[in-house]
């Protein structure tokens, strides 16, 4: 079966199956009128929350529970507000089928204009020993802008790692990060919903057979760069007690022209003031900015999501901080050592880059060796011919290769090191590079002369049945997955990630190598060398 991901911005693959894809539900878990009905008499599960009682889906192996509500609908004058405790149900509400996926762009297939989404997904083995288990939070990825926790299914993380998995969505693109001089949160209600994620989760673990008092978050691109967020943020003091950060590093930032040769220098985080201008600007184009700053507001809430859809990639990467819920840059929290002090995974893909490079090329940019010094000269200005001298076209196969590896090493690899460092000072830190260079094609890039390689997303099939199938080809592959499956669910139980008959993966400590990924070649690789960061440390 063929898989397509539609690359759009940082992290943001869009995941299509076919007739494969998730079905989709509107509306909340309608409350049944009849009594609740016993697991033993239907062979479906059912499971008092705090919130009311919810039947899920016994599938042999696991047990499911889908769209499980965990915040009040954000619609109406809940638009642009922090979520709302859900309110309490009679009766039994359906938790067999996932919630709306959050309004974006484009997701095919799948409705995208119903802002009633902030539902959870849980996956739990169905014989768990009697012992409460340990609970694995997933923020998915997407740039900000796309996706839905309903397209990774975790049934390999809960039946082999003898975990509970919650996958979560959140608000996006110009509904979960939007500013404006009236709204209380601006440019952080995704995070707020992520908040929202992990406090239901505190809460309601337990009926479901979790351990509450051992949650892990974790996430990749997006969703590394929000649980950064979350790891900076005082808000989420308590929630969690490890972290894992999959090619989301805090300290990610993009020179010009270094995302795509378009874009403008950026990170993941943005200032208060920056999301109130982009706001604003917003709200010019829509024509509702005709009257008074509060006129503005109601007009932008009045708006239907469709109008939004457009714009959604104007508030990728728009994290904001200087604001309550997020007081400080995550970077510069993250220097000044004022993150929570759990043990943290953080790593990312060895080519990381060629999934951007390759999704320009395929959308008409050029990358050719005439072209390479004007790359060069647009993002690194006079230095340019430093960094050309040591990625001289020579080197590699073709332009879009130098191109890419400059980027990789330049903006996710050496940063992704550095911020490993300075969580060495205050807690354990597990340092890796998944680098399969033969990975399954998750972005579907097909340019000449730029194989996909350990590409960005490239490692998501190893944890996950990406929409329910399992897109490992090669018995190689799926031993590696089993591997990153054991080391992840074993930190998830106890902080540390080695087990019996694991490849040993030691602590890292600032300096020395990280483990590298890799099929039927788990061992510790040369990161810093193999991405030339002493160079790009002197550089910078």
């Amino acid at each position: 079966m063929k898989v397509l991901h539609r690359l759009v911005c940082p992290g943001a693959f869009l995941l299509t199956l076919g007739a494969a894809a998730p079905t989709q539900t509107t509306g909340p878990p309608a409350p049944d009128p009849k009594p609740a009905v016993s697991a033993q008499a239907t062979g479906s599960p059912v499971v008092r929350l705090q919130s009311g009682r919810v039947r899920g889906v016994d599938k042999g192996a696991v047990r499911t529970f889908s769209g499980i509500r965990y915040a009040e609908p954000p619609v109406g004058r809940l638009r642009w507000a922090l979520p709302k405790a859900v309110r309490p149900w009679s009766g039994v509400a359906d938790a067999t089928k996932p919630g709306a996926a959050c309004p974006q762009a484009k997701m095919p297939g799948v409705p995208l204009t119903d802002e009633d989404c902030l539902y959870v997904n849980v996956t739990m083995p169905r014989n768990s020993g009697g012992k409460p288990l340990p609970v694995m939070v997933w923020i998915h990825g997407g740039g900000f802008t796309s996706g839905a926790g309903s397209q990774y299914d975790a049934q390999r993380l809960a039946t082999q790692g003898n975990v509970m998995v919650v996958t979560v969505n959140y608000r996006l693109g110009v509904l979960g990060y939007f500013g404006h001089e009236e709204l209380t949160g601006s440019g952080t209600y995704g995070l707020a919903d992520q908040i929202a994620a992990l406090r239901w989760t505190r809460r309601n673990a337990a009926a479901l057979g979790g351990d509450p008092g051992n949650v892990t978050v974790f996430g990749q691109s997006a969703g590394g760069m929000s649980t950064c967020g979350l790891l900076t943020t005082p808000a989420s003091a308590g929630l969690f007690d490890k972290a894992i950060v999959s090619s989301g590093s805090c300290l990610i930032d993009w020179p010009k022209g270094g995302l795509f040769p378009s874009s403008h220098a950026h990170t993941p985080y943005t200032s208060l003031a920056t999301t109130k201008k982009d706001g604003a600007a917003l709200a010019r184009t829509l024509k509702c900015d005709k009257g008074s700053a509060r006129e503005t507001l109601d007009c932008m809430r009045k708006r239907p999501v469709a109008d939004f859809l457009p714009h959604m990639t104007t508030f990728s990467d728009h994290i904001t901080y200087g604001t309550p819920l997020l007081p400080k840059n995550p970077a510069t929290a993250l220097r000044k050592g004022s993150f929570h002090r759990v043990p943290v995974i953080s790593g990312g893909t060895r080519d990381e880059m060629r999934a951007f490079i390759g999704g320009a090329a395929m959308g008409g940019q050029k990358f050719t060796a005439e072209r390479y010094p004007e790359l060069m000269r647009t993002t690194f200005g006079d230095k340019a011919d430093e960094v050309q001298a040591r990625y001289p076209l020579s080197a590699y196969d073709s332009p879009a290769m130098a191109w890419a590896a400059v980027n990789t090493d330049r903006s996710w690899a050496c940063p992704t090191l550095e911020a490993d460092r300075l969580f060495a000072r205050h807690t354990d830190v597990y340092a890796y590079e998944f680098g399969d260079r033969n990975a399954p094609n998750v972005n579907g890039i097909d340019v000449p002369g730029l194989p996909p390689g350990a590409a960005h997303a490239s490692d998501l099939p190893s944890l996950f049945d990406l929409n329910g199938v399992n897109i490992l080809p090669t018995p190689a592959q799926q031993r590696l997955g089993a591997q990153i499956v054991d080391y992840w669910t074993a930190f998830a139980r106890t902080g540390d990630p080695n087990g019996k008959g694991s490849p040993r993966w030691s602590r890292f400590t600032g300096q020395g190598p990280v483990l590298g990924l890799v099929p039927d070649a788990v061992r510790p690789v040369d990161y810093a060398a193999d991405h030339q960061c002493s160079f790009w440390n002197k550089l910078s």
